[in-house]
């Protein structure tokens, strides 16, 4: 199996990216290929271009190399993995730009010729996996919608087909959590990367 792990965090030293390494090492310890797109690394662009809007609807969508590479890689991968901060009970700008940037006609979706109705563009996608660290405790984050879940395990999914198996992981009031707690998470994290199939 062929994963992508999408990555959103500003700081190299962060628990997002520690999670991230977990996941990688599970992943890799099921003998499956991880490629990780670490977004502010790769120092990725989160507004869409005047330009870019122009050519969304186009033959060409995509104008910008580093927006091209995810492209790429996201129509080939097998399993989709985000990792991520929830802030203002969303996902990060830069998360939420690559999206925008990323799943254009042609990448996240398609139009069906004779009727122009949109059809999922990553069929090639069985696993959508998000991971997620949360400041507030989990009944405060169910009363603001958890946008950046919904975000991910609804729009996305579409994007996906039915046959898309979903995993959602996160960990709540991580302000008040515990180094053990949050140790247990990320251990919790590379078993569940490990079990995937």
């Amino acid at each position: 199996m062929h994963a992508a792990v999408v990555l959103a965090h500003p700081r190299a030293d962060s628990y997002a990216h520690a999670l991230a390494q977990r996941a990688v090492d599970g992943l890799q310890a099921a003998g499956h290929r991880v490629d990780v797109i670490d977004l502010y690394a790769d120092g990725f662009r989160a507004a869409m271009s005047e330009a870019e809007r122009e050519a969304y609807h186009g033959d060409q969508p995509i104008l910008d190399p580093l927006v091209q590479t995810s492209a790429d890689l996201v129509r080939i991968v097998d399993a989709l993995i985000f990792i991520y901060p929830t802030w203002w009970s969303g996902l990060p700008a830069i998360l939420k730009g690559w999206m925008e940037r990323v799943m254009v006609p042609g990448v996240g979706f398609t139009f069906e010729e004779r009727t122009g109705k949109v059809r999922p563009g990553l069929t090639n996608v069985r696993h959508l996996i998000g991971i997620s660290t949360y400041g507030s405790p989990k009944s405060i984050v169910r009363v603001v919608n958890d946008n950046g879940r919904r975000t991910i395990m609804r729009a996305l999914r579409l994007s996906c087909g039915f046959g898309v198996r979903t995993r959602w992981h996160g960990l709540y009031a991580i302000d008040t959590s515990t180094v053990g707690q949050r140790a247990e998470f990320a251990a919790h994290i590379e078993r569940s990367m490990t079990d995937l199939r």
